[in-house]
């Protein structure tokens, strides 16, 4: 991530959300915003079908894309079910949960922690789609390699004392070990009932031949705009990490247990076929 920027990789993948809305007959996350955030010009392109050969052929990295907003939000459900009623999202990017927070009424409040030129760009892209930013919401920067989130939650008011659920989606890859070891060992200090959902990229050396000329596509597109995957996980590890630093529930969803909740409707039309990138939901 480039400070002085907002994160491109954030806009691909806010397409790729807006594509799923219409392109794909199989519909897992439903954001009516999705097409209002980006922009307007883009947004016409999807709505009329006048999408690109590449968006038209990747469905597997948009299913992806969705399933995972599918994932951390119905992990949200349960802890609200909870009683939690604090919602952090790291590297929030143009996700839209905050401005169709269907759990407003009853007090939950939604923390969106990015780096400051990315919620810039945000709150710009909200203005131009005419989205209503709610007071449920509050704006945390970070960066996250020089700053830790607690020091970015504690600067707002965030209650330490009281239990939250967090969503990092599409940032652990891109960080150091060190940025990732302190996080979750924040999250796992929080009040009991306190998670997160995540997702994670699998090492280079488990995958096989066409997976990983899949990861290496991706990690040259993501590398040519100044945000290189860095960090890598086996499943065991991971684990393993989440376990020592104080997690007592652990949830690993690879592709083909995404493929069973998630896709089994779809008779095969729209599937994750690749297996880049686990999800996983961890409670403390």
């Amino acid at each position: 991530m480039q400070e002085a920027r907002p994160s491109r990789t954030a806009y691909r993948v806010a397409v790729r959300r807006a594509e799923h809305q219409i392109l794909d007959s199989h519909r897992v996350f439903d954001d009516p915003l999705s097409l209002r955030i980006i922009d307007a010009e883009m947004a016409d392109r999807i709505r009329s079908g006048k999408v690109t050969r590449q968006q038209r052929l990747s469905p597997s990295f948009r299913a992806f894309m969705a399933v995972r907003s599918r994932y951390a939000e119905d992990e949200l459900t349960r802890s609200v079910n909870q009683g939690v009623r604090q919602y952090v999202l790291l590297g929030a990017g143009l996700d839209t949960f905050a401005y169709r927070n269907p759990f407003a009424p009853d007090g939950l409040r939604v923390f969106e922690v990015d780096y400051p030129a990315t919620q810039a760009w945000k709150r710009n892209c909200l203005a131009k789609g005419g989205i209503e930013i709610p007071p449920s919401v509050v704006f945390a920067p970070v960066d996250f390699e020089h700053q830790t989130v607690d020091e970015a939650l504690s600067a707002v008011d965030f209650r330490r004392d009281e239990p939250a659920f967090f969503s990092w989606l599409g940032v652990v890859p891109y960080l150091t070990d060190g940025a990732f070891e302190g996080t979750i060992q924040f999250i796992a200090g929080l009040p009991a009932t306190s998670g997160v959902a995540m997702d994670y990229a699998i090492p280079r050396s488990s995958l096989n031949l066409v997976e990983r000329i899949a990861l290496d596509a991706l990690s040259a597109r993501v590398a040519r705009v100044g945000e290189p995957f860095r960090l890598f996980f086996d499943p065991g590890e991971m684990a393993a990490r989440l376990q020592g630093a104080g997690f007592r529930q652990i949830e690993d969803l690879g592709r083909d247990e995404i493929n069973a909740r998630y896709f089994a409707g779809s008779h095969g039309r729209l599937k994750v076929r690749g297996n880049l990138a686990h999800l996983m939901c961890a409670r403390v």
